[in-house]
């Protein structure tokens, strides 16, 4: 479920619970990370590429922050900071805060400028899965629905009838593996450059949690 509170114009997308049955044993170890986010672009044939920023797991680092990143001339990360932490209880739990990002990839293609002013990304681990949320604020350059289901898709056009789309805008993404071992990736926003092909290529990922329960 989604909530809107729009005084801060933030949505609490909920992505749920993954589950399985207990596999695991006394000595395994669940483990979590968490980023501001990363990309693997190409963008008329230069690449612009950024590893997870500000990365934290709970094998160490466990925090970690940045005062913005840019991500060659047309994308910036703002300031941001990660946590990650595995109790004494066996559950481990990651977390994301980021200010503002933007990118101007799409301006060139007569497509609009993504813009968020504030987004987080947090999982925890279950006793034999995991669950997840992500919130998103103050957005612009697309339409953020009232309710939004996790892996909500919205395709950025092209500019005249029958052109491929510029971009998918993926919201609430969630990944796991099939089939389930009880962990799950969850992504606020994942940008897909031209996802049918065309002059750019790549993936832009903002605020990011990853959990499992069985991963130590």
């Amino acid at each position: 479920m989604v909530k809107i509170n729009k005084a801060a114009v933030v949505a609490v997308l909920a992505t749920g619970v993954l589950a399985v049955p207990a596999q695991a044993n006394a000595q395994t170890l669940s483990t979590a990370s968490a980023s501001l986010g990363a990309a693997d672009l190409v963008v008329g044939g230069v690449p612009a590429q950024a590893e997870p920023i500000a990365e934290c797991d709970v094998a160490g680092p466990t925090e970690a922050n940045t005062r913005g990143v840019d991500i060659g001339s047309k994308t910036e990360f703002g300031r941001g900071a990660s946590t990650c932490e595995r109790g004494d209880d066996g559950v481990s739990t990651a977390r994301a805060d980021g200010q503002r990002f933007e990118t101007d990839l799409l301006k060139q293609f007569g497509g609009p400028t993504i813009r968020v002013r504030s987004f987080s990304a947090e999982c925890s681990t279950t006793e034999n899965g995991s669950s997840g949320y992500v919130e998103l604020g103050g957005v612009s350059g697309f339409t953020l629905p009232e309710s939004i289901p996790p892996n909500h898709s919205i395709l950025v056009p092209g500019n005249d009838a029958g052109d491929p789309p510029l971009a998918e805008i993926v919201l609430n993404e969630l990944t796991a593996p099939t089939p389930p071992d009880g962990s799950l990736t969850t992504n606020a926003l994942h940008l897909k450059l031209f996802p049918e092909g065309g002059p750019a290529s790549g993936d832009l990922y903002v605020g990011t949690a990853s959990c499992d329960p069985y991963g130590g």
